[in-house]
């Protein structure tokens, strides 16, 4: 895991090696243990290494025999021992033992196709001297974070948007469009980001730039299928095989690893399978909250770490400590999100990176298994719109209209009647409804909401267009897992490790796993009321039904409660005052009604605040200098 970086001057003029330095050394978190760079004319690269994989020999930018290609990386190529096998039985000869070395051969084997031999977490930029081309690519379900902007003739990249804005050529400017989709989403669906001109690769895409051409093109677009003629115990062995395998792989490493325990069955499932891999007890991490006693994980997760004789730690977070960081925060992420329990990850990856210099984690089950709340309310809402109109035009509003401080069962009636697909996800989405909308905006922001108040929708139509032909679930879950998941929990968890110099591998996510999920029919996902169906019936062959089938807690937290106490100074400075930069875009008065009626209880507007409190943050970090 590492931090990368370059710059291609598509006009031939000569990289200036002090700002190609700037935008290294301001990765450094990254990558604590080496620097390395490649300057040729109109091209120069650079990388901060954290090494994991051939830690003697793997030092960065790496070239191929005759120095005609140079490679930095990001990542991890999981099956990268099997791919240097095959290559070398076409030819090829290795000077180390490092996953970089396997990717330029790959490359040099299969030219930009070489991404589909690959398993793994990456993105990489190879420059190809006598083609005079850069290639860059992002792995399948964007684990790895890559930036990119181009101005000026050049094509400037990163792993960080703060290394871009190293450079003189990068303004700080806010994307307006991005901003709508922002309070509509909960992140900035990609490829763009909250900044002007500044844009994310896409998940399982690749880029080719030459000086007279730019091709962005998406390499992995498996379409949804449903099995046909199926057993259920076969499709059980099918994914434990898969999972065991999958675990198998990303266990490889150098350096010694760890996993984040939570009490769920995710992180559970995967402690029993490293438990069988690791010669000795597996390091395990959990946090939780002060005051949050009754619901966190701690107690539980540390009962299955000793069920697996695990090596468990733990801290908990005080609200002192989320303060102290949460300033500092919308730094090391660089885009805020609506995810409040977001910051504490931060803590997860300091008290494990003081043991080991990888973790495993259970992220990823949840959206294409459909895991979560909002998929029970796509299926309903399915149920629904086959109604009579009598009905569905009546049942709903009134509902809406019953005084109840339950945000997200709101967000849930107000769908019901929406006929359009898409429109119906923007809704569930969205805490924002468009009647807080239309008071909360203004300027721009507003004549262009009043427009069209779900235009935002428009975000997410490329990945909809894909699946159309399958019911409004299976379109949600593929949705979610190709941008919910890396624009949001995923960015979270890499920028929030990665400050920690930790890298962090998600086995759910293997891209196996995710097109067999893809493959079952919507039944065995989300079956009547319970959620993960066929995942939770596999994990039976390591977990006992007790801790399988318990009630999920989910990364419970108190920050409702301090964002009505010890928080309170902090919302009031960054929404209230007359500094506030939110003021340019936002109805202070309605911001000022939206506080007060958390205060007092009378709604939950936790996730509201947090996302304003985030975004004056995030402004007061990267516009206001």
């Amino acid at each position: 895991m590492c931090g990368i970086c370059g710059i291609f001057d598509r006009s031939g003029n000569a990289i200036d090696r002090a700002t190609l330095e700037r935008m290294n050394t301001v990765l450094t978190h990254r990558g604590p243990d080496g620097a390395g760079y490649f300057l040729n004319g109109e091209i120069g690269l650079g990388h901060r290494r954290l090494s994991i994989i051939d830690v003697e020999c793997g030092t960065q930018p790496m070239f191929n025999e005759d120095e005609t290609l140079q490679i930095v990386f990001n990542g991890e190529i999981y099956n990268f021992i099997e791919l240097r096998n095959e290559l070398k039985s076409l030819g090829h000869t290795f000077r180390t033992l490092s996953d970089t070395e396997v990717i330029i051969y790959a490359y040099a084997q299969w030219d930009v196709d070489c991404v589909n031999h690959f398993n793994g977490i990456f993105a990489f930029a190879i420059w190809n001297k006598r083609k005079q081309e850069l290639f860059l690519a992002r792995d399948h379900l964007g684990i790895k974070p890559l930036y990119y902007s181009l101005v000026g003739g050049r094509l400037i990249f990163a792993s960080e948007i703060k290394s871009l804005l190293q450079t003189p050529y990068c303004a700080r400017e806010m994307d307006i469009d991005a901003l709508a989709e922002l309070f509509t989403f909960r992140y900035v669906p990609s490829p763009k980001t909250l900044f002007k001109d500044i844009f994310k690769l896409p998940p399982g895409h690749r880029m080719r730039v030459t000086k007279n051409d730019i091709q962005i093109n998406r390499y992995w677009h498996t379409v949804p299928y449903f099995r046909k003629n199926w057993r259920e115990s076969e499709l059980i062995e099918e994914y434990q095989a898969l999972l065991e395998d999958t675990v198998r792989l990303q266990l490889r490493s150098d350096v010694p690893l760890g996993l984040f325990l939570s009490s769920g069955i995710d992180s559970g499932a995967l402690l029993a399978i490293m438990s069988k891999y690791s010669a000795g007890p597996v390091q395990t991490f959990t946090i939780g909250f002060e005051g949050g006693e009754k619901t966190n994980e701690v107690e539980d997760a540390r009962k299955m770490a000793r069920r697996f004789g695990a090596e468990h730690n733990s801290m908990m977070v005080s609200c002192g400590d989320y303060l102290s960081y949460f300033e500092r925060y919308l730094n090391d992420l660089e885009e805020p999100v609506a995810h409040e329990p977001a910051p504490a990850f931060y803590f997860l990856a300091q008290l494990t990176s003081g043991r080991v210099k990888v973790a495993l984690s259970g992220q990823g089950a949840d959206e294409p298994w459909a895991g979560y709340d909002r998929y029970l309310g796509v299926k309903l809402s399915t149920v629904y719109s086959r109604l009579p109109n009598l009905i569905t035009q009546r049942l709903a509003p009134q509902i809406a209209k019953v005084p109840f401080p339950m945000e997200r069962l709101k967000r849930g009636i107000a769908s019901l009647s929406e006929p359009d697909i898409l429109t119906r996800f923007a809704k569930i989405y969205s805490f924002f409804s468009a009647d807080m909308k239309a008071q909360l905006y203004t300027g721009i922001i507003k004549e262009r909401f009043e427009a069209d108040p779900y235009g935002t929708r428009e975000a997410l139509r490329r990945l909809q267009m894909d699946v159309q032909h399958l019911d409004p679930l299976s379109q949600m879950l593929y949705i979610d897992t190709r941008a919910n998941l890396p624009d949001d929990l995923l960015m979270v968890a890499d920028k929030t490790s990665m400050a920690n110099s930790l890298e962090v591998r998600v086995p759910f996510l293997d891209y196996r796993l995710v097109e067999f999920i893809e493959s079952l029919p919507p039944a065995l996902k989300l079956n009547w009321l319970t959620g993960k169906y066929l995942h939770k019936k596999a994990l039976a062959k390591w977990l006992p039904q007790e801790v399988i089938y318990r009630k999920k807690k989910g990364f419970a937290h108190p920050i409702a409660d301090w964002l009505r106490g010890p928080m309170m100074p902090l919302v009031e400075d960054c929404l209230l005052s007359s500094d506030s930069s939110i003021a340019r875009y936002f109805d202070q008065s309605y911001i000022r009604q939206i506080v007060k009626s958390h205060q007092e209880g009378k709604e939950q507007y936790m996730r509201h605040i947090y996302l304003l409190v985030s975004l004056e943050l995030w402004h007061r970090n990267f516009l206001n200098k």
